[in-house]
């Protein structure tokens, strides 16, 4: 029984968004929506949380694994498990499911039980991503997480919704099923991702593989300069669709990246890491540029989301464990971070529907505890010390040190960015005098907002001054990964 328990646990959590789903449409009424939408997704957050209580952190392999014969003609199994990489993002979206939920609560009027169950389908779809153990499953729900988030843009979204829909759905299409087709073909004819990385690939065959997989995890990412369709889709998009979209859809590029390319693709992923590199600088430095010249609140997150998951690509492709873990911690950090930044968005959008930041101003007198909390995040999105994203972003410069000083210094130039937009924003958001007279009389944040902010407020602070039980967790993980592919990352990385 004892060994049955971890592969039940894994099991509900991937089941409960769609019993959920299921209790949705049998409810009726929207009354009832919300509270099984929100006790679906809180159960959900239970069962991540026991995962992640009962996950072997010393165990490099995955586990809770459950397979099941799928198309056994092709050697395409139901397979999921967990290792120290993955159990983070499943925790993470875990956390921002119950909270878009109550994001949701009032602010969407029409077709609300639609919309709830558009959140939980995703959910669950991201929850299959990162415990998909086989790489057909992996990307035929990769594909799957772009339909609810295209619908809950072109019905609930902004004036712009219809367009802007189109474009995440055009770049989203550009998915990487020509690499999925090539692994097939040069990894023995099985999609099982283990298999995968134990199979020898020529170093041809892997160059062209990675470049089909790179666009697809790129895009998603957004890697510049195929990042165009993020701040249209974030600006479009209902208040929820933004928590989920930068805080975990963001995720499944960075992921895929250590999921796929380094383990079964080394020497490619060695070879085109120096590129990626200085991609990944250009990202950093451009977002940041673009976030500071943006007057529309949301538009400004969107583009420091650009600027963050740069840091995520350069730690990734540094090739070295300290690399690596600062990268997985700012994927788990700036989805708490930049969600908790939308949730605030959100809430300004729901008392004036306008996201200008010039419209504001003052909100300390009338909206004490809003700014309390803006501010904390605002902190933590510039990486102050003691907040979680230091300690991903330090990680990834000391990994990035051992590749090139430069890299560092000009990643640091965009963390100065960082503080400069996030502290002019809150000085025009916050301090001051009001700047209309809708903004001196908005009212502060309700109970439910501060459910929906306080726990994202610890776990920013938690993580920053005690980070050892996230480190601790993926610590064999990524050495283990960085096992399978340093050895080549050595002969190109200076000092890797």
């Amino acid at each position: 029984m004892p060994s049955l328990l971890p592969e039940n646990l894994l099991v509900a959590l991937i089941v409960m968004p769609f019993l959920g789903i299921l209790a949705i449409i049998l409810s009726g009424q929207d009354r009832w929506a919300r509270r099984f939408a929100l006790a679906s997704s809180l159960l959900s957050l239970v069962l991540s949380l026991g995962i992640w209580a009962a996950f072997d952190a010393s165990e490099p392999g995955m586990q809770f694994v459950t397979r099941a014969a799928w198309m056994p003609t092709f050697n395409i199994e139901f397979a999921i498990g967990i290792d120290g990489l993955s159990v983070l993002l499943v925790l993470l979206t875990a956390i921002l499911t119950p909270l878009a939920v109550l994001a949701s609560w009032t602010s969407i009027k029409t077709k609300l039980r639609a919309y709830l169950g558009l959140i939980l389908l995703v959910e669950g779809a991201m929850l299959l991503v990162f415990t998909a153990m086989d790489a057909f499953l992996f990307f035929m729900v990769w594909e799957v997480t772009m339909v609810p988030m295209y619908f809950m843009i072109v019905v609930w979204g902004g004036p712009k919704r219809i367009a802007a829909g189109l474009k995440f759905v055009l770049y989203s299409l550009t998915g990487s099923l020509l690499g999925l087709l090539g692994l097939y073909l040069h990894t023995g004819h099985t999609f099982d991702i283990q298999a995968m990385a134990a199979a020898t690939v020529s170093e041809e065959a892997q160059g062209w593989i990675f470049l089909a997989l790179f666009l697809g995890f790129a895009i998603k990412l957004p890697m510049v300069p195929f990042h165009s369709w993020l701040p249209d889709a974030h600006s479009e998009a209902p208040t929820a669709g933004s928590v989920i979209l930068a805080g975990v859809l963001l995720k499944l590029g960075g992921y895929g990246f250590l999921r796929l390319c380094l383990p079964i693709l080394p020497e490619a992923s060695a070879e085109y890491s120096q590129y990626i590199l200085w991609a990944s600088i250009a990202a950093i430095l451009y977002g940041g540029c673009l976030a500071l010249a943006q007057s529309d609140l949301k538009k400004l997150i969107a583009y420091s989301s650009i600027s963050h998951m740069g840091f995520v690509t350069l730690g990734i492709f540094a090739f070295n464990e300290a690399g690596i873990q600062g990268a997985v911690m700012q994927m788990f950090t700036h989805g708490v971070t930049t969600g908790a930044l939308f949730l605030a968005a959100g809430m300004l959008y729901d008392r004036t529907h306008d996201r200008r930041i010039a419209s504001y101003g003052g909100l300390h007198g009338p909206m004490p505890r809003f700014a309390v909390f803006f501010c904390m995040f605002s902190v933590a999105a510039f990486a102050l010390p003691g907040t979680a994203n230091f300690v991903g972003e330090f990680l990834v410069l000391v990994g990035t040190s051992y590749a090139n000083l430069l890299m560092v210094v000009l990643a640091m130039g965009g963390i100065v960015l960082a503080a400069s937009y996030m502290l002019w924003t809150f000085q025009r958001l916050i301090l001051g005098s009001p700047a209309t007279p809708m903004a001196a009389s908005l009212r502060d944040m309700t109970p439910r907002e501060t459910a929906t902010l306080l726990p994202l407020a610890m776990i920013v602070f938690a993580a920053g001054v005690f980070p050892v039980p996230l480190l601790e967790t993926m610590q064999v993980t990524v050495a283990h990964i960085v096992d399978q592919a340093a050895q080549v990352a050595r002969l190109t990385l200076p000092g890797g």
